[in-house]
């Protein structure tokens, strides 16, 4: 396997990026690929990330050295917000640079990177540039989260337009059970729509379902 960042994203805020990601690390690492969570850029927070913290909770490992040296969550600002605002309310611009220093560490040590981004692939990480675009310049393979909630398949369209538009590379999507729906109805057929809308636009696309652990 080629060494990889994959940038995690999902279709909108809350729709369990951080609890994916983490499944996915845990899963990934059982099969023999050696795999380390990094936050892109963390809010909300002061000196250690949280979605890092459930991230290694899922894994089962603890914070790891990687995480005290701040390599996976080289960036993190005050005010839980999108990360342009945080970045103004903070008054110190985003350092691109720092974090993918950090991420190319990284993979120095491990096999694959799972970077997961802060909120959905159009919240801005400046004035000028929103994560979709970065992920597209950077050429990272993408790994997108959605679910069965009402509302999910009109944001995975977009999405997923979006990302044709931008020849960005779609991995994977992940689809969340967690936290259970309780109209199992419309979870079923909202998965049936995405598999089905995939194998039409995506082939090459992989389809995994998360658990509720």
């Amino acid at each position: 396997m080629k060494k990889t960042v994959y940038f995690v994203s999902g279709i909108d805020t809350n729709i369990g990026k951080s609890y994916a990601t983490g499944y996915l690390a845990r899963e990934w690492n059982r099969q023999g690929i050696r795999t380390i969570t990094q936050k892109f850029i963390q809010t909300g927070n002061v000196e250690i990330s949280e979605d890092i913290e459930l991230h290694r909770r899922i894994m089962g490992t603890g914070l790891l050295e990687a995480d005290y040296q701040h390599l996976t969550m080289p960036e993190i600002f005050t005010y839980p917000c999108s990360p342009h605002l945080a970045a103004e309310i903070d008054r110190r611009a985003i350092d691109f640079a720092k974090i993918e220093r950090a991420s190319e560490e990284l993979l120095t040590q491990y096999d694959a990177v799972l970077l997961e981004g802060a909120g959905g692939l159009m919240v801005p990480l400046t004035r000028d540039l929103l994560t979709i675009d970065y992920v597209a310049r950077k050429n990272y393979p993408l790994i997108l989260v959605t679910s069965g909630r009402l509302g999910s398949i009109n944001h995975t369209l977009l999405s997923l337009e979006a990302i044709q538009r931008r020849g960005i590379r779609l991995d994977a999507v992940m689809y969340n059970l967690y936290p259970q729906e309780e109209d199992k109805v419309i979870q079923t057929d909202t998965e049936d729509y995405i598999r089905t809308y995939l194998k039409k636009n995506f082939p090459d696309t992989k389809f995994e379902r998360v658990p509720c652990l």
